[in-house]
């Protein structure tokens, strides 16, 4: 399957890019002020923004690596989506409306609201950028993948088409352009899967029991993809995954920058209203294209490479489903949505660590107040974030795009949700306790992570894992809320001790 036979896949592609670089084009004549360029001026509504939001959320490890999950596994693939959508409770209720009182451009001026400017900032730019480095693995090695299989294209040359468009969305559109790709792809997203789950369900007579029938008989695992077999092997990974996907949401840089493209805290409370419901009805299309593809892709040996496996990767569950069910138009338009959201989920990441490194570290935190030369630093950060997000991609190209998500969110949930939540509903929290609890939270994630078995075996090749569990966020959030109460209690009361003693 390559170029020359889905010529409509091509067409779709093209127009695509072509009408998110008019887009581009046009916001760059927008994105002149530091708040056009990181929030678009604060003037989206509760509507758009939250259709934004989803498209920030929706992105290659929803669409492609859950569905590819349900195909391998079945039940346990399912977990990943009902996480996904548990999380929007925790921001509604814990995390929106406080940010935007208390934040301007990033998550870090709400951290550093009541505590010393400096060292917060630092902090928090370090732990977003980390986070963002975390979730481009799984959004380049999507569209790598993709690329590959549509065009017949080399996956380095296809993550480093990515690369370049990211790069030029960012750059000259900021947020503006973000925000309408964003829309676009969002609306596309929706629609595609709509029409995805709609033909495949009538396949079998509009009778999801049907589906699922001839899902659990075909299947290798038969009838065990219904069980939530790794939960049951591995209970305190299943519940380790929940705790990052219900918490990692509210810790997510990319997503928290946009409560403040809204005007005030009534629009940043329906935004994620618009969100959770927009995320909702498509995880609920996720599962049915998940068993669709192993009623009708996996028996197929049209989609099954000679070494056994799925031609293009695991992750193309979803676009051969498209292919078996609606022809090659269906497969090119399919395609096409899924490209628009890998571009507009790493448009959306590449803005966010550039607003980190250029509003956080380099303007707030080092105290440089020229607007222009930040904007400029911002473009600079831009193109080096592109850069190593073509690395990254090259580098875990054989990774579940969704299961490095998951990864994301555990480093997020154990590093800046505690801090954050604390920042903002405790009085008590203390600059040291702060950068203490978010350090001890950043490190252990990474590090568990590290030496966890999604990289110490799969990435670097070792037999076994030297930490069993993955993700870690079960041990490493707790530790986070642990070090910043213990620092921010005891500290004081040390120094003052100490102060009593040598009177």
């Amino acid at each position: 399957m390559n170029a020359e036979t889905n010529p409509t896949a091509i067409g779709m592609f093209l127009a695509f890019a072509l009408v998110t670089l008019l887009i581009t084009w046009y916001a760059a004549s927008r994105a002149k002020s530091r708040s056009s360029f990181y929030t678009a001026g604060g003037e989206l509504s509760a509507l758009g923004n939250g259709l934004a939001i989803a498209g920030d959320y929706m992105s290659a490890a929803a669409f492609l690596g859950v569905s590819a999950l349900i195909t391998n596994v079945g039940f346990d693939g399912m977990l990943y989506g009902i996480g996904f959508v548990v999380g929007w409770p925790t921001v509604l209720f814990l995390i929106a409306e406080k940010l935007r009182r208390l934040g301007r451009f990033t998550f870090a001026d709400a951290l550093s609201h009541h505590l010393d400017e400096r060292p917060v900032r630092i902090f928090a730019a370090i732990s977003s950028l980390i986070v963002i480095a975390f979730y481009l693995i799984a959004q380049m090695v999507g569209a790598g993948q993709l690329i590959q299989l549509l065009f017949g294209l080399d996956y380095g040359y296809a993550i480093a088409i990515v690369g370049i468009l990211m790069v030029c969305y960012v750059t000259f559109g900021g947020m503006v352009a973000t925000t309408w790709v964003q829309i676009i792809k969002a609306t596309l997203l929706l629609g595609g899967a709509a029409i995805l789950s709609v033909l495949t369900l009538a396949r079998f007579g509009f009778d999801f029991s049907a589906l699922v029938d001839r899902a659990v008989a075909v299947h290798p695992k038969h009838q065990a993809i219904l069980a939530p077999a790794a939960i049951g092997a591995d209970p305190i990974s299943g519940i380790s995954l929940g705790v990052a996907l219900m918490f990692g949401t509210s810790g997510l840089p990319h997503i928290l920058m946009r409560f403040f493209t809204v005007p005030d805290v009534r629009a940043a409370r329906g935004s994620v209203f618009f969100a959770s419901l927009f995320n909702a009805c498509f995880f609920l299309m996720v599962f049915i294209i998940g068993f669709g593809a192993v009623a009708l892709v996996l028996p197929d040996p049209a989609y099954l490479a000679p070494g056994g496996g799925l031609k293009g990767g695991a992750n193309m569950a979803a676009i051969h489903l498209s292919r078996a069910v609606g022809g090659d138009v269906l497969m090119g338009f399919i395609s096409a949505v899924a490209f628009a959201t890998i571009l507009a989920v790493v448009a959306g990441l590449t803005l966010s660590g550039a607003s980190a490194i250029s509003h956080d570290l380099y303007a707030r935190a080092f105290g440089v107040s020229d607007e222009a030369k930040e904007l400029r630093i911002s473009r600079i950060a831009t193109l080096v974030i592109g850069v190593v997000a073509i690395l990254l991609g090259l580098a875990f190209r054989t990774q579940n795009v969704a299961y490095m998500v998951g990864l994301a969110f555990a480093i997020a949930a154990s590093a800046n949700f505690p801090i954050l939540f604390l920042a903002m509903n405790w009085r008590g929290l203390t600059t040291a306790g702060a950068i203490a609890g978010g350090t001890a939270g950043l490190v252990s994630a990474v590090g568990l992570t590290v030496i966890g078995p999604s990289i110490w075996v799969k990435v670097l090749g070792n037999a076994a894992p030297i930490f069993p569990y993955d993700p870690p966020a079960l041990f490493t959030m707790p530790l986070a809320f642990l070090v910043a109460w213990g620092v921010s209690v005891w500290a004081p009361r040390m120094a003052a001790d100490g102060v009593e003693t040598a009177s």
